[in-house]
């Protein structure tokens, strides 16, 4: 409430070098103040909305069978124990992240980049490779002179750099793919934001719309695609570990998702609607493994927070790791 209409925060800096040296402009995630405010409120209606998430929901559960039935054939493929009865131990980390990938360009591209096929393109894994590469040189950059390390040609920074630029051509591409689909579906009937009869993604939208202008649409659907991988595979894996320890939570989850899903009638929407305990269990989830472990506020006005001044203009880190694990807010954090 303190920082106003156009906030101020931190900017994760190699990422914005990155695009600064390239001359791309810079989505959502790297903007500040008005800029940042007018991008987020044309993202909200394409991507946070119920009516846009009713939308992408059955792309989502696409991929989620796809998924689920994969693991299931791997079990009976390499598990121990009787078929039908047997158990398998894996680690979870590869699949998550390819299910994380595979979603979410479902939900933005409104097509599938095939990363559950038993030979995925060389396009697909030299994408995952960028994704994985761009990741692991992030944290390290965050704490050394990035800019320094530009201007010597430093490994770390070109590999960063390399990376991103696959991911740039890689968004590049699939957004050429969308905007052809779009111009050969022009003039049939059908809905807004759908080219014959089917959903076109939040990258369909955006263009059918044409709010945004083309570069704004690229950095911003590049920066959707890079940043909804880890963000998604890490909290997920948390929930199988504490669902695994918590067998009889894992239990009421289960019967009351697939209660709520018969009653749905094969609704997504309707059936998560039922499932309030999924809610509560993803939600305990982020609070005992938050996805980012601090956010950062600047207050554009001087407030009092429990008895200390902070003067506007002041960058505040609210960290949140330890404040979900504060036995002074939950009774039984560690639980």
């Amino acid at each position: 409430r303190s920082e106003g209409l156009h906030p101020q925060r931190m900017t994760l800096q190699p990422w914005a070098t990155h695009r600064e040296t390239r001359q791309h402009s810079k989505g959502v995630f790297l903007k500040n103040g008005e800029e940042w405010r007018a991008d987020r409120l044309l993202l909200n209606k394409e991507v946070m909305m119920t009516a846009a998430v009713k939308r992408f929901l059955p792309l989502l559960d696409e991929v989620a069978r796809d998924f689920c039935q994969m693991l299931q054939a791997r079990v009976e493929r390499e598990g121990r124990g009787e078929k039908g009865n047997r158990s398998l131990t894996i680690d979870p980390s590869p699949d998550l992240f390819r299910f994380a990938l595979e979603a979410s360009c479902h939900v933005l591209y409104g097509e599938r980049i095939g990363l559950f096929s038993s030979s995925p393109s060389l396009e697909s894994q030299k994408f995952i490779w960028a994704v994985e590469q761009m990741l692991a040189t992030t944290p390290p950059l965050l704490y050394l002179p990035h800019r320094l390390l530009l201007r010597i040609g430093a490994t770390l920074w070109t590999q960063h750099a390399t990376a991103w630029d696959h991911i740039f051509s890689h968004a590049d591409a699939r957004i050429q793919r969308g905007y052809q689909r779009l111009s050969s579906s022009q003039g049939q009937e059908s809905k807004p934001g759908e080219a014959g009869g089917r959903y076109t993604g939040v990258l369909g939208q955006l263009m059918e719309k044409g709010q945004l202008s083309l570069d704004l649409i690229k950095a911003n659907i590049t920066e959707l695609m890079a940043g909804g991988v880890d963000t998604t595979a890490v909290p997920l894996q948390f929930a199988l570990f504490e669902l695994g320890r918590n067998p009889e939570v894992q239990e009421k989850v289960r019967q009351q998702v697939r209660t709520s899903w018969a009653q749905a009638g094969g609704d997504p929407q309707k059936a998560l609607q039922g499932a309030p305990l999924l809610k509560g269990a993803i939600k305990e989830i982020l609070r005992l493994y938050p996805v980012g472990i601090t956010v950062q506020r600047m207050p554009v006005k001087d407030i009092v927070l429990q008895n200390y001044h902070v003067p506007a203009g002041t960058m505040v880190h609210v960290c949140l790791y330890p404040l979900g694990r504060s036995a002074e807010v939950f009774e039984d954090p560690q639980r």
